[in-house]
């Protein structure tokens, strides 16, 4: 077990779990420094109010300070300057999920939320389910959630609620994050193939959410999405106890009864009606599972309503930024063509009859890639009027590999002519100031800061 440290430095400390713990261990009296290069709002913003020092760009000089520990973050390569100070130098260093492991999650009752899509979602959410019903849980959110001051939080409490990510530890770890996470109760949202620079394909991350699913003891739950094909396979299991969560028949937690409307949810499991404050599948299901987890702690149907009622969302999940001229912006965090087509999806019903535009920044490891080059065209067509911007980092990428956005924007303009390649941020902006209407809503889907686009948006529009 790793000793308790008084000065941590977090190399990548803008990564929203790195941000997140290192705010979370300020807060303890722990002397935190980071460093970043892509260093821009939200996480910024955050630490800067944490009073958390960020070092912009990555060097040997930003260790000067002599830290008793570095955490590595996982998109730091060998290569990195800092990264090879610290080995050079001998120094004790970890990866952000064995920090957890070994001075938060043994020990605790640790409920661990995976899953393609919705798990900031879902761990936000039942988070606050926790919250709310004086449970006072820890937790470590991928995202800033509203109903708290930051992502993460250590209090002396039993809980501790999770995000765990399929994506690799670090450099020096190559195991999935979450087989780090010790889960008495596992929730498995959804499965697909994502995160095309660390798996071969689909049967690769199976396999590392079956070495999850082998983690949880046998008197721990895994929670899973009885309507997945994909994670089918790898529920016939006897090791632990399970239940199946879905909107089919065959599971054992249904929701039935499904109803959308601007900004909100309903559906019935057991004769009990639930409500939440967000729209779409998606969030149903989403809601499902933190149903699931929140009873299996022992909670009433009623205490878990009584949350969602008060739940206020995460930032850039379906997150209005301003409108201006009549114009709505909003931000959302969806990478993957599932994502966006469950988000634009879920739009049409927040925003009915409004003229939809889809900004979309091929950004993540895998949509920079043409693995999804035919998936990415059908989930765009949900909007009105698409454009697509540059592929990111593409040195990184062997061309053959790489996604055409060119082509993506053909595929789009077979039918209708409604799709446009604009590479910068100074040309999206102005062709969206130029052809915008009031009325219309803009979602950028980007999972970086794009330049800094919603609000070069906003601003122009006010012009």
């Amino acid at each position: 077990m790793l000793p308790q440290f008084q000065s941590v430095h977090f190399i990548g400390i803008c990564g929203s779990a790195m941000a997140s713990v290192a705010a979370a261990l300020h807060e303890r009296g722990v002397r935190v420094t980071g460093s970043d290069e892509n260093v821009y709002p939200p996480m910024s913003t955050f630490l800067a109010e944490q009073g958390i020092e960020v070092r912009a760009g990555y060097s040997e000089k930003n260790l000067a300070d002599a830290p008793e520990l570095v955490v590595i973050g996982n998109a730091i390569s060998r290569g990195n300057p800092e990264a090879e100070a610290v080995l050079a130098g001998k120094l004790r260093y970890v990866s952000l999920p064995e920090l957890l492991r070994e001075t938060v999650l043994r020990g605790r009752r640790n409920l661990v939320v995976t899953g393609t899509h919705g798990k900031t979602t879902t761990t936000a959410l039942l988070a606050w389910v926790f919250e709310h019903n004086g449970l006072n849980p820890g937790y470590l959110i991928g995202g800033i959630p509203n109903n708290f001051s930051q992502g993460a939080r250590f209090p002396d409490s039993e809980w501790f609620i999770v995000e765990g990510d399929e994506y690799d530890s670090a450099f020096f770890d190559k195991r999935s994050k979450f087989i780090h996470y010790l889960p008495e109760v596992a929730v498995i949202n959804n499965l697909e193939f994502d995160h095309a620079d660390i798996f071969d394909g689909l049967a690769d991350v199976q396999k590392s959410f079956r070495q999850f699913i082998n983690l949880i003891p046998n008197n721990g739950l895994l929670l899973a999405n009885g309507d997945d094909a994909n994670l089918a396979p790898l529920l016939d299991i006897g090791h632990c106890p399970m239940r199946r969560f879905g909107l089919g028949e065959a599971n054992e937690m249904q929701a039935s009864g499904l109803e959308f409307w601007v900004g909100g949810s309903r559906f019935s499991v057991d004769g009990f009606e639930f409500t939440v404050p967000m729209c779409g599948e998606l969030n149903v299901r989403n809601a499902l599972a933190a149903v699931a987890a929140a009873r299996h702690a022992g909670l009433e149907d009623a205490q878990i309503q009584s949350a969602f009622d008060t739940f206020t969302g995460i930032k850039r999940r379906m997150e209005i930024r301003g409108e201006a001229r009549g114009v709505t912006v909003i931000d959302d965090f969806a990478h993957h063509p599932t994502a966006i087509r469950e988000t634009l999806r879920a739009l049409r019903v927040s925003f009915p009859g409004k003229r939809l535009w889809a900004i979309f920044e091929p950004r993540s490891n895998t949509t920079r890639r043409a693995v999804f080059q035919e998936e990415l065209a059908e989930a765009l067509a949900g909007a009105d009027q698409i454009l697509v911007a540059a592929v990111g980092k593409l040195e990184q990428i062997p061309q053959s590999e790489r996604l055409n956005p060119t082509r993506l924007v053909e595929v789009l303009n077979a039918s209708e002519d409604k799709a446009a390649y604009l590479p910068d941020v100074t040309a999206i902006v102005g062709h969206v100031a130029a052809k915008a209407l009031p009325g219309d809503v803009v979602c950028v889907l980007s999972n970086g800061g794009f330049g800094g686009i919603h609000q070069q948006l906003l601003d122009v529009l006010r012009v």
